[in-house]
């Protein structure tokens, strides 16, 4: 087995409180029913306009549930939240104490006793295992205090990695991180690979935004999408814009080595014939 680990950058927000799921279930695009101590979700919160502003990864921790959310955003995503507190019995606080390590490689689901589908979740003392919600291809994450989890780490024979080797799997799944490739009150889930990526349930009732987002749906409004290219050029920088001839398809979105994720209109990953670059080198989709 080759087992690989790196810590993300990533902070846990903490919800409490008797109203929690009741809470939550009228504002992330997730069913929050779904999640359980043996099933962690993916889901998103949205503007009511169903513009992107956070998205997380849900796991639920004893009583409480735990948002595995973007280093750095947390401060803003409690206050949006509470904006909708009321008389909600809920209190939401970070976890600082808690951590979240990737681990990824051949025979991860096999040394941590995990099913092989996507959000599979296990307790292991005081660590949260769970097979990424997105896509399994991205591994397992393990939540819980660093002493405890490189503990396991170790006593699995694994390899510390690059956070770069982790990101460039990332952008060669087109899973986005955050507001490194979604555009904060701008972008919308639809085109930006949140479907595909298990973030929204079409079948719970109503939500913050859920109705720009059915609309997109039903209606075939998707004009643009996030892809995964190969480039030459090392310079490639997020922002940069992406050329089909003389034409600005798309930009930048996050770039690893000679890997970057991009926002590209449809109608130019549809054309064969088209020449899509950027800085002057061609983009080689992978």
């Amino acid at each position: 087995m080759s087992i690989y680990f790196t810590q993300l950058p990533r902070t846990l927000v903490e919800i409490s409180g008797a109203d929690q799921r009741t809470f939550l279930q009228g504002l992330i695009s997730q069913d929050i029913d779904k999640v359980t101590e043996q099933h962690s979700a993916y889901g998103t919160l949205l503007t009511p306009q169903g513009k992107y502003l956070h998205d997380f990864i849900i796991q639920q921790n004893r009583d409480n549930l735990l948002f595995d959310c973007e280093a750095g955003r947390e401060t803003d995503l409690i206050t949006r939240l509470s904006r909708f507190k009321l008389r909600a019995n809920v209190a939401l606080e970070t976890r600082p104490d808690l951590v979240v390590f990737a681990v990824f490689g051949e025979g991860v689901t096999d040394a941590f006793g995990l099913d092989t589908e996507e959000g599979a979740t296990t307790r292991l003392d005081d660590i949260i295992a769970t097979i990424d919600p997105r896509t399994k291809a991205l591994g397992c994450r393990l939540t819980g205090s660093p002493d405890s989890v490189l503990d396991l780490l170790r006593a699995h024979d694994s390899s510390e990695a690059a956070f770069q080797t982790y990101d460039q799997l990332r952008i060669s799944l087109q899973v986005p991180d955050g507001s490194r490739d979604l555009e904060i009150e701008k972008s919308i889930l639809l085109e930006s690979n949140i479907d595909d990526l298990h973030g929204i349930d079409w079948d719970k009732g109503c939500y913050m935004g859920q109705e720009l987002t059915a609309r997109t749906k039903y209606r075939g409004l998707v004009k643009r999408g996030l892809r995964a290219f190969r480039t030459e050029s090392r310079g490639v920088k997020p922002g940069d814009p992406v050329m089909a001839g003389e034409k600005v398809v798309g930009d930048i979105r996050s770039a690893s080595g000679d890997l970057v994720l991009a926002s590209v209109r449809i109608d130019a990953l549809q054309d064969d014939s088209a020449d899509i670059r950027v800085a002057d080198a061609p983009l080689r989709r992978i």
